[in-house]
């Protein structure tokens, strides 16, 4: 807008051709602006903006100017999300041809605002298998299971539930609350928590006996509120020697053997948050946090597992196969309410009942981190509980699959 904008500033940006004859005529017009079109550094920039363009960028900011990005945010890596130094933080970022990574992973999705994109024709010219993916509503709805004329719990699957201790048995019910939601035919609970279960959800099948000895299942779902002892140690290396899929949380990712897991046949999810998955690959928290990508995609290498790498930008990342490494999916449904004690438990339970009702460990991570979004956003912006979320799953299914 001309009329705020300092004119010696606008006529020092306009000198020359558009070179800038003063690094503080420049600040000062920036500040002035009502509107600022942020195209300092394209899709090939690597490392944050150099120290005059970071000072523009402080400027626009400041100056509560409204900032539109050109394709992403200069500053941001466009291929993995990561944020090495200082970038634009806009408030609109219109990209073309295709998302890039850095628009859908943090840290570098904080920075791009809200999304458009526009088609200017390079489908022909894209890569047939993208670095990242994000499912949206028709593409979960059709990963969905939904049960047969002559379908019984069997055919629909069961999942049990190796979770809850003595002192944490509230983690075991919201497990099963997930569960229950998650579309198998039947929840089996191993536990010294299945008074509280029954108590709560009396249609769960409790066994008193070590996992292998509780009855057919198709999936389990190991390590909420499990504890450290020896009895939770047992739990975890029954569970791990079955050969069905087997999804491993919270408690499970200390205790497991890596060895183990990479043993064994049949599908393994793994879902840390992010301090669990720094000290899996033995980095810091922080080095997770800044290269999530990276992160997800470590993870189901070094342990032939699908990653489900839980955070501001849920990921996830499965195993190399003989055709090369799979296109990293990015949950693009959630809130930061969901941050609260429970909520990554109801999420183990439903994505283990995925499991059981024939998803593979990809899909069901999937399906399981968009309902579970989903689920939180139907809460509103506002404080939230963990079994509210699971209460809410059933609604939010039915959204998702009543116009398939």
């Amino acid at each position: 807008a001309p009329e705020r904008a300092h004119p010696e500033g606008l006529a020092a940006l306009l000198a020359a051709g558009g070179r800038v004859a003063s690094a503080e005529a420049a600040d000062r017009a920036v500040r002035g602006a009502e509107l600022v079109i942020d195209g300092i550094v394209g899709i090939g920039g690597k490392g944050g903006l150099r120290p005059d363009a970071a000072q523009l960028a402080r400027a626009a900011t400041d100056g509560g100017a409204v900032i539109v990005s050109v394709d992403l945010p200069s500053g941001v890596d466009a291929d993995t999300g990561e944020v090495r130094g200082t970038a634009v933080r806009a408030d609109a970022t219109v990209t073309f041809g295709a998302y890039k990574p850095g628009l859908l992973i943090d840290p570098a999705r904080e920075h791009a605002g809200a999304l458009r994109l526009v088609d200017i024709g390079l489908t022909a010219e894209l890569p047939a298998r993208p670095e990242a993916e994000a499912l949206q509503h028709a593409d979960v709805a059709a990963l969905l299971p939904r049960p047969e004329a002559e379908s019984d719990k069997y055919r629909r699957g069961v999942v049990g539930v190796v979770a809850g201790s003595a002192r944490y048995p509230g983690a075991a019910v919201l497990a099963v609350a997930g569960a229950l939601h998650g579309g198998a035919g039947a929840v089996r609970y191993a536990g010294p928590a299945a008074d509280a279960v029954i108590a709560r959800f009396p249609e769960t099948l409790v066994s008193p006996g070590p996992p292998s000895k509780a009855g057919r299942v198709q999936a389990w779902v190991v390590g909420p509120g499990l504890g450290d002892g020896t009895d939770a140690r047992r739990a975890l290396e029954d569970v791990l020697a079955q050969d069905v899929p087997v999804l491993v949380d919270a408690d499970g990712l200390r205790l497991m053997s890596p060895d183990a897991v990479r043993a064994r046949t049949a599908e393994t999810v793994l879902t840390p948050h992010a301090g669990e998955a720094a000290a899996l690959l033995g980095v810091s928290r922080e080095r997770v946090e800044s290269g999530r990508l990276a992160a997800a995609r470590a993870l189901a290498e070094r342990f032939g597992a699908t990653a489900l790498l839980k955070g501001s930008t849920t990921l996830i990342a499965a195993a190399s196969g003989a055709r090369g490494h799979h296109t990293v999916r990015v949950n693009p449904t959630g809130t930061p309410w969901l941050a609260t004690a429970g909520s990554g438990d109801v999420l183990s339970g439903l994505t283990g009942s995925l499991l059981a009702a024939g998803l593979s460990g990809r899909d069901a991570a999937s399906a399981g981190a968009y309902l579970h979004g989903l689920a939180a956003r139907e809460q509103g912006a506002a404080p939230l509980t963990a079994m509210g979320v699971a209460e809410e799953l059933r609604g939010v299914w039915r959204e998702l699959t009543s116009g398939r």
